[in-house]
């Protein structure tokens, strides 16, 4: 309590610090902020939006928001009674349930709808950050640390997923900043591979192109960050049109990923498992018009409807149907492009980050003068609504 005070006067100007209540005063409203008694007040959710670099609305979201999705309460009421049983004010066995928390949300991305994930996460940052006040071991600040940076790196995921770019942009600012405090450079490396992931799908392949090589030279050799951004490499390439810088970062990723198992749970987010290779392949080569692309995006979207690697991702099916899609245009069968790409838009799986890639399908069909392109633009402009890019 005492260091969530001094955390707010650093973070307020000179005139603002002025006007601040001194001692128990601040420590005794902060006390009934944080029991839920009542929100803070315009100057002070700003002061503590500073201190942890999450925007207001997110850090002070309201309690009705969380209540709608199911079991969100009793993870953490599960997670705080293991608190107070310990002996310290934090302990082992609460930040071994938070790791084990943070595995389970990353492994409930693939088949959870952001917005309603973003709850989840949402929760457990809060109790993380509340944590962050108590006593507790070097080792254990380090620990409370990294959880927050893999929450945080998974709420911007989710906001990004949204189109809610401000957000996700805070978010992944905070993720970066646990993670140098942590000197924990995994996070650090999926931060600017998830940044390179979301400026290739805003256009700029350049940039995107130069993030996911910061993110290898900053990623573990080796590990899921180095992989997943040498792979996001790739498919900055293959949008440049850069056909021979392309192939040979499919290689690179292709030696990584060679001696790899396949994980537990190959849905985890961030670890990367063999098929995710051949899914971000399939991507690669549809977008560089290699015909090879087509047997690829077969082969992925038949893995991802089956169990043979683990249960059924059906966010990532739609993607690889869009895949396929694009390179069956490049074959010359437009015919079943354009059903595949109703299917994608018609699921109710398709996130707003992918939108544009369905627009691209569409448009690329549209050259065809196919009759299902009636059809594929109005059934696209009802998944958009009024706040989207149509196809050109």
């Amino acid at each position: 309590m005492k260091d969530t005070a001094a955390r707010l006067r650093e973070a307020a100007d000179e005139r603002t610090r002025e006007r601040l209540p001194t001692g128990e005063s601040l420590r005794r409203m902060i006390r009934a902020w944080e029991a839920g008694e009542h929100r803070p007040g315009e100057l002070y959710t700003e002061l503590y939006s500073r201190v942890f670099g999450v925007p207001a609305e997110e850090l002070f979201a309201g309690a009705a928001e969380v209540t709608t999705v199911g079991g969100s309460d009793d993870e953490l009421e599960a997670l705080e009674l293991a608190r107070r049983i310990e002996a310290s004010d934090i302990g082992r066995e609460t930040i071994e349930r938070l790791e084990l928390a943070v595995d389970e949300l990353a492994i409930a991305y693939p088949g959870t709808p952001p917005g309603e994930l973003l709850v989840r996460v949402r929760r457990h940052l809060r109790y993380v950050f509340q944590l962050l006040d108590a006593r507790k071991t070097l080792d254990e600040h380090r620990r409370l640390l990294v959880v927050g940076g893999w929450l945080s790196l998974l709420a911007a995921t989710c906001h990004i997923d949204l189109h809610q770019f401000s957000a996700g942009g805070a978010r992944l600012r905070t993720a970066a900043h646990l993670a140098k405090h942590a000197d924990y450079p995994e996070i650090a490396a999926w931060c600017l591979e998830t940044q390179a992931w979301q400026v290739l799908t805003a256009g700029d392949h350049q940039h995107a192109l130069d993030l996911a090589q910061a993110a290898q030279r900053v990623a573990p050799k080796g590990g899921s960050a180095y992989i997943q951004a040498t792979a996001q490499e790739g498919r900055a390439w293959a949008r440049l049109g850069a056909a021979r810088e392309t192939r040979e970062t499919l290689d690179r990723v292709a030696r990584l990923v060679a001696p790899l198992p396949t994980p537990d749970r190959p849905e985890h987010h961030y670890r990367y498992d063999p098929a995710k290779s051949d899914a971000y392949t399939a991507t690669t080569l549809s977008w560089l018009g290699d015909p090879a692309a087509e047997p690829y995006a077969r082969g992925v979207l038949a893995r991802l409807q089956s169990t043979t690697d683990g249960p059924p991702r059906p966010r990532r099916a739609v993607s690889a149907r869009l895949d396929l899609a694009l390179a069956l245009l490049a074959a010359d069968q437009p015919d079943e492009a354009g059903h595949l790409t109703l299917t994608a838009i018609t699921s109710g799986l398709l996130v707003p980050s992918n939108y544009w890639r369905a627009a691209e399908v569409i448009s690329a069909v549209e050259t065809r003068h196919l009759p299902e392109v009636a059809e594929l633009r109005e059934a696209y402009r009802e998944l958009c609504g009024p706040t989207h890019p149509r196809p050109r």
